[in-house]
Parts: structure tokens; C-alpha cells; sequence
């Protein structure tokens, strides 16, 4: 659920989690540290493509979970001849590629079908509010595999 009114499109910090349909365990699994498959791989490689496809969007933490992935997006000072771009745009095309991405990975690689789609609608999104904020998600970010047993993402 966005924040209503907000503008999304404002620079600062974005911390979203977008999980898969049904928490599904696609990504990998965790035993303290994340083990990443081919899929979660996958993930990282679109996440670290943001900042090329949008020059006005930097990353800071992130992590591929076995159902989710957790991350701060950035929005910088669009330039001269930019594109504005926006938290929900930016999302819409990082699950667009990736979608088209485990699809291909499902045909040529065998990687397990996603009944459905691979992502609900939504995401979780937190508006970055100072540095303490950001301090305190980098913290839960970098946590998360450790905390994976008692973490609401996990079916198990």
C-alpha cells in the first residue's frame, strides 16, 4: 500500500520488499546465510541494473531471500534531460524483467514453475525518514538471513 498523496517520485530513500505470489521459496535457501539459486542470482544481477536503467536511482542495502528480497532504492536529483522517475516505476520494471527473466529460466533451465505470477500486484514500501531510519533497515537487511526462522516471509 503506497502512502496516500505521497509523491513517490521525491529524492530520498525507499526501503521495499516485494515477495513472490504465495511466498513461494524460489530464490534460494537460508541457513544463516543465504545460499541464492540460479533465480536469486537472477534477482541480483536486475537489481544491480537499476542504476543504468535510471540514472537518477542509486542502491544502498539489499538482500535475496528465498521467497522476497529486501532493498533501499535511492531517488537522486534528476539532471538536465533525465527521465523523473518513480518508486512504482522504478518496482514496475524491476518485476517485469525479472518476471521475464525466471520465465526463461523456467523454458531453458528448468528452474520451477510459478503458478501464477511471479510477483502479486503489490510491494511493501518505507519512506526513508533520516539517517538513524536508514541506519536501523540496513541493520534489519543485513540481519534477515539470520532471522529467517522466526521472519514473517517464511511459510516454514
Amino acid at each position: 500500500m503506497r502512502l496516500a498523496g505521497y509523491d513517490y517520485a521525491l529524492e530520498g530513500g525507499y526501503f521495499v520488499t516485494p515477495g513472490t505470489q504465495k511466498r513461494l521459496r524460489l530464490f534460494g535457501e537460508v541457513d544463516g546465510v543465504v545460499r541464492p539459486s540460479e533465480a536469486g542470482h537472477m534477482l541480483a544481477y536486475w537489481w544491480g541494473e537499476l542504476p543504468r536503467k535510471f540514472t537518477s536511482v542509486a542502491l544502498d542495502e539489499f538482500v535475496v531471500m528465498p521467497n522476497h528480497l529486501h532493498g533501499v532504492v535511492l531517488i537522486l536529483e534528476a539532471h538536465a534531460g533525465d527521465e523523473r522517475v518513480s518508486l512504482p516505476r522504478v518496482m514496475q520494471w524491476f518485476k517485469t524483467m525479472t518476471t521475464n527473466a525466471y520465465i526463461r529460466g523456467v523454458k531453458h533451465t528448468g528452474w520451477p514453475a510459478s503458478p501464477g505470477k511471479l510477483w502479486p500486484r503489490g510491494y511493501y514500501d518505507h519512506i526513508v525518514r533520516d539517517e538513524k531510519d536508514l541506519e536501523r533497515i540496513r541493520r534489519y537487511i543485513a540481519g534477515d538471513p539470520v532471522n529467517w526462522a522466526k521472519d514473517d516471509e517464511n511459510p516454514g
